[in-house]
């Protein structure tokens, strides 16, 4: 354990530091101060009221929101215009409504940036796509295109073609909030695998189960900042603040 730390993180070292981060939307602001870091192959679960900046964080994190204020570094590497693509190739990301191209084929959105981005020879690039394909249980669908899909499916479409970059660290924005309920477990169920690899996860989400199963710890966000931040055990069987119960205690019923 890390000391001064209340959470089991798998290394000393910081993969992903936040120090007194700000977001504003006009003269609103949507993070204020927010300090985070997250050790090598740890899993953070970022949950919270909606409204409370657990989204804006987390697309802070690899550039996708500019922040206002204070300090974002990837391994190291401070987020700035211009390092911005840099770490974007070290960040991969998941969202909500799977952001795939709907005129190509799941292979193809497999590939293109390993081209485009990374420079791979086609060949290789697909040979990368089918491994992770197979990785999350869809190679058989890769000549397909999304419409022809589930949601489920895209949903893993989306996560292998992060992998396909080699990504350092994975982050998921609400992965599974877009799906029917049947579908939610295959998603988890490929999220729950790669946490099993050691993996550095972020992961915005409302399933508790899977955070209560995969979290290293899991940071409670009210209001644009972290309220509380805890082991899986201490956040649901002792949680400190009032807003935390009050949010567990909703969780229940």
């Amino acid at each position: 354990m890390k000391a001064g730390f209340p959470n089991a993180s798998r290394s000393s070292k910081s993969v992903i530091s936040l120090e007194k981060v700000e977001k504003l939307y006009g003269t609103f602001k949507v993070l204020q101060g927010v300090s985070l870091n997250v050790g090598s192959g740890e899993k953070v679960v970022i949950c919270g009221p909606s409204g409370s900046g657990k989204s804006t964080l987390i697309r802070c994190i690899n550039g996708l929101e500019d922040h206002h204020g204070g300090r974002i570094s990837v391994n190291g590497c401070e987020l700035t215009e211009e390092s911005r693509d840099q770490i974007r190739r070290a960040v991969g990301m998941v969202f909500q409504q799977f952001n795939l191209f709907p005129h190509l084929t799941v292979i193809e959105n497999c590939t293109l940036s390993p081209i485009w981005t990374l420079k791979l020879p086609r060949r290789e690039a697909e040979a990368k796509a089918l491994q992770y394909l197979e990785r999350v249980r869809i190679a058989d669908q890769a000549h397909k295109y999304p419409s022809q899909l589930s949601g489920g499916q895209q949903q893993r479409v989306a996560i292998a073609r992060s992998l396909c970059m080699e990504p350092q660290v994975l982050l998921f924005d609400e992965p599974t909030s877009a799906l029917d309920p049947e579908m939610v477990n295959e998603v988890l169920q490929t999220m729950q695998e790669l946490a099993s690899e050691g993996r550095t996860m972020v992961c915005v989400t409302h399933e508790m189960g899977f955070a209560r199963s995969v979290a290293d710890r899991i940071v409670f966000m009210d209001g644009g900042t972290i309220a509380e931040e805890a082991t899986p055990q201490e956040f649901f069987s002792n949680p400190k603040s009032s807003r935390l119960k009050d949010f567990i205690g909703q969780l229940r019923h």
